[in-house]
């Protein structure tokens, strides 16, 4: 019987749902890490930036290799990739809430705590996202569903995005009555709970229909040497670290520019219309903090015109080829980015209209990225004649790790240098007033800082061959071979 390489759109949301349910971490640690480390957690600047430089890059490079090999060499009634995302699921949710709690430890046994709870939880989260990412290289071969999957999931990991930018923070602070850390385990408690049944549904909902052929067998040593002689993986692998140092950098930047660079008074002003019309709508927890709902508002305007750009990003990839999608999307959004570092404090509308704009231009490649690592498998599998998914989706999830640990360790670093004071040793309640300093240093990281790897990112597109032409090369070949 021939397996179509057709998807229903209830197998599309189905597997939507994984990377919604991904994001719930993931979008959490890129915009709060920090954050939750320095001024919740209570953690020294410095030491929280070495933990999540020393362990993301452990996760990135050793723990997404092996999970890559081991799930190319997993063989079950399920297929390759789908038991991982059905056993890592609880797992996952168990720690992810055990990050993000604060016991009350020495300050030794929290930097103990804070080492061991972040390394389960990459770990497990390689464990399940390397699989599931790997999973759209094969649920289909065909290039135009492929980019249609993506939209669908780019679209859920925005809802994911959304919820955490926007609703978040005033959530915690709403639900723990000023108390940000009884505040951040309530949330967490919920997330992980309806993240968990969100991967048990992308496991019962999709199909693993692209095959390896049963005499296919090769070595580590083979993949391996097919990895560092497939120069657009070399270039995936560069660019998606590249990608996410921008965005665990200005993502978890921008919590710290809102409380201590715009101007509050601006600020409160600003969006106390929005504020009025969400309370008449019964919508409350926006009032309990100024900074946290500007915070909030300025997240959601680049989140709404990044699912815009999602939807554009399909119909342009199928007629331009995903590497010019990517490429002059990329540049237009990083302009957006670089322009932050002439507002001024009290310009809260340029600010917000700059995030419009770089949400909807980065929105147009959000789900390029991802159908590009699938289409460098199917490049492989033409100059190789084996299909090796697992690792080659590796380079995403090391190139994420990586980015992140590099990203998120570079805010809590440049801040230390521009003498930013954590809430360790400070007594409960007491205010902490920041050095000038700092301001400058929370605006140089979302604006020149951030821009600098997107724009090496844009620099190494140009050595990428897989262009539109080759993409149809590639595909009508695989098609061949498969008959």
């Amino acid at each position: 019987m021939k397996i179509t390489q057709k998807i229903s759109v209830f197998e599309k949301i189905g597997y939507s749902l994984g990377d919604l349910a991904a994001n719930l971490v993931f979008q959490t640690l890129i915009t709060y890490l920090a954050f939750f480390y320095t001024d919740i957690y209570g953690l020294k600047s410095a030491d929280a930036s070495i933990i999540m430089l020393g362990v993301g890059l452990t996760a990135a490079f050793i723990f997404n290799p092996i999970i890559g090999i081991l799930a190319d060499r997993t063989n079950s009634k399920w297929g390759k990739f789908r038991p991982w995302i059905l056993y890592t699921a609880i797992p996952l949710g168990v720690v992810a809430l055990l990050t993000f709690s604060t016991p009350n430890f020495p300050y030794k046994g929290k930097l103990i705590y804070a080492v061991a709870t972040y390394s389960l939880l990459l770990m497990l989260y390689a464990s399940s996202n390397l699989p599931y990412s790997a999973l759209s290289g094969v649920i289909t071969g065909d290039m135009g569903e492929r980019n249609s999957i993506s939209s669908f999931r780019f679209v859920a990991v925005m809802v994911a995005q959304f919820f955490v930018q926007v609703f978040m923070l005033p959530i915690i602070i709403y639900a723990g009555h000023g108390d940000k850390a009884v505040g951040i385990e309530s949330v967490m408690t919920w997330m992980t709970i309806v993240g968990t049944i969100m991967l048990l549904i992308t496991f019962l909902t999709t199909k693993e229909r692209v095959v390896p052929k049963q005499d296919q067998k090769s070595s580590i040593k083979e993949d391996l040497s097919d990895l560092v002689h497939n120069r657009p993986w070399l270039i995936m692998l560069s660019l998606t670290i590249l990608v996410f140092i921008t965005l665990a950098m200005k993502g978890g930047s921008y919590v710290y520019y809102f409380n201590n660079y715009v101007d509050k008074v601006a600020l409160a002003k600003f969006i106390s219309p929005v504020i009025a019309g969400l309370s008449d709508l019964g919508i409350n927890f926006f009032g309990s903090d100024p900074v946290a709902a500007g915070f909030g508002l300025f997240n959601a305007g680049g989140i709404i015109f990044m699912i815009a750009g999602i939807s554009f990003s399909k119909k342009l990839a199928d007629r331009y080829g995903k590497r010019d999608v990517y490429k002059y999307g990329l540049l237009a959004a990083t302009i957006f980015i670089l322009i932050f570092i002439f507002f001024k404090r009290d310009n809260v509308l340029l600010m917000f209209v700059s995030q419009i704009l770089h949400g909807f231009f980065y929105g147009i490649t959000i789900p390029v990225l991802w159908a590009m690592i699938a289409d460098v498998a199917d490049y492989s599998e033409v100059n190789t004649n084996r299909r090796a998914t697992g690792i080659i989706f590796s380079a995403m999830m090391v190139g994420l790790k990586a980015g992140l640990s590099i990203g998120g360790a570079l805010v809590t670093w440049i801040l230390s240098l521009h003498g930013y004071i954590a809430r360790e040793g400070i007594v409960a309640g007491q205010e902490i007033i920041q050095p000038d300093s700092v301001s400058d240093g929370a605006r140089l990281l979302v604006s020149i800082y951030p821009s600098i790897p997107f724009f090496v990112g844009i620099g190494l597109l140009y050595f990428y061959v897989i262009d539109k032409k080759m993409e149809v090369r590639i595909e009508e070949e695989l098609k061949t071979r498969r008959k």
